[in-house]
């Protein structure tokens, strides 16, 4: 079982000479740069293409396809290989792809850091504008990793969930039930700007990013350290970037994978980095929905956070059917709420112990 896209035509967005030459996973970058730019208003013409730059994640690039075309070698040897595979799969092809569609010079980074990919690529898309380097940047993560050697390796390590015979409550965020994700594909790009640049042209504001903080456990490949304090440390450090204490968030949106230790642990370093504050908050983990992209999810996430802000309404926690002791925050469950908030807290973590936390705020 598996979040597919099923509806995706990359026809929609570029020719088909071009959609063969590219690995699904740079097809869906493409697809949410060119929507995130025209949602933005974001005319090339007239912006200085050195000062834009790139920074997309993906966990695993083009590794269904290479696993796809490593079966049509095996039966037909070089001869049944795409010319264009070495430059479709790497994790970097989506970004410099997207750099070259929009004409953008300036730095075209694709990291490849885990589930945390996509936040961590709109992290250093914001420190490279706050530092002066750039003006705007497209950023987020995206993924395709739906084949069945992928399936079989996350299998192995015994992070996916079993709930086969009923897909729909499978991920089961925070539930005392929890056993595991829900793979996903997709994409979740936007358009990061300057605040002056982006009010000079008068680009309509979703939301603002006040600071990011990543840590690293430096403790185990697929397990989080036990204590997580190099979790709340990320989280520290966004908040200490954003000049705002503990108590000024209104709203948290949880990495949430519904893994049996991640939950536990995320809920651990809410805790330990807001202290008492962390019972008044309302969190959500909205993967029980769309389920879990890998590199790709911290930009859908961002997606939902920025609407949030921008709507007021906070989404909610489904498949919470018994909460689990050890996760004993104020989740948000069986329905959204209406709040406008003005501050939150946007969670990430990946294999290797790597921690992402960004801090949003919402434009006035």
């Amino acid at each position: 079982m598996a979040a597919e896209v099923n509806t995706f035509d990359p026809l929609d967005y570029l020719d088909a000479k071009r959609a063969r030459r590219l690995d699904r996973f740079s097809q869906f970058g493409l697809a949410a740069a060119q929507m995130a730019i025209a949602d933005a208003r974001l005319d090339m013409e007239r912006v200085e293409r050195e000062r834009v730059g790139v920074y997309i994640g993906s966990a695993l690039g083009g590794i269904a396809y290479a696993e796809a075309q490593h079966s049509d070698f095996v039966v037909e040897g070089l001869r049944g290989v795409n010319p264009m595979l070495a430059l479709a799969v790497f994790s970097g092809a989506s970004s410099a792809n997207v750099a070259m569609d929009i004409g953008a010079h300036g730095p075209s980074i694709g990291n490849a850091n885990s589930c945390a990919s996509g936040t961590i690529g709109v992290g250093e898309a914001y420190h490279a504008i706050k530092s002066g380097e750039i003006d705007a940047a497209v950023a987020g993560g995206v993924e395709a990793p739906l084949a069945p050697l992928t399936f079989g390796a996350f299998a192995i390590i015994k992070v996916l969930s079993t709930y086969n015979a009923c897909p729909a409550e499978a991920s089961r965020p925070f539930d005392r039930d929890r056993d595991g994700f829900v793979m996903a594909e997709g994409a979740g790009l936007v358009i990061l700007e300057e605040l002056g640049h982006a009010l000079r042209r008068d680009a309509p504001i979703y939301a603002e990013v006040l600071g990011f903080g990543i840590t690293s456990d430096a403790y185990h490949m697929t397990a989080p350290r036990p204590d997580a304090v190099q979790a709340a440390r990320s989280i520290t450090l966004a908040l200490q970037e954003a000049g705002l204490p503990p108590t000024a968030l209104e709203y948290i949106a949880a990495h949430a994978s519904a893994t049996v230790l991640n939950d536990k642990t995320e809920t651990l370093a809410i805790k330990r980095a807001l202290g008492d504050h962390a019972y008044r908050i309302p969190v959500s983990g909205t993967k029980g929905m769309h389920a879990h992209s890998l590199g790709a999810s911290g930009g859908i996430e961002l997606v939902i956070c920025a609407l949030v802000l921008e709507r007021g309404v906070l989404p909610a926690t489904v498949n919470l059917f018994t909460p689990d002791p050890a996760c004993d925050l104020s989740y948000v469950r069986d329905r959204p709420v209406e709040r406008r908030i003005t501050y939150m807290l946007k969670n990430s973590f990946g294999f290797g112990g790597v921690n992402a936390a960004l801090v949003l705020g919402r434009v006035s």
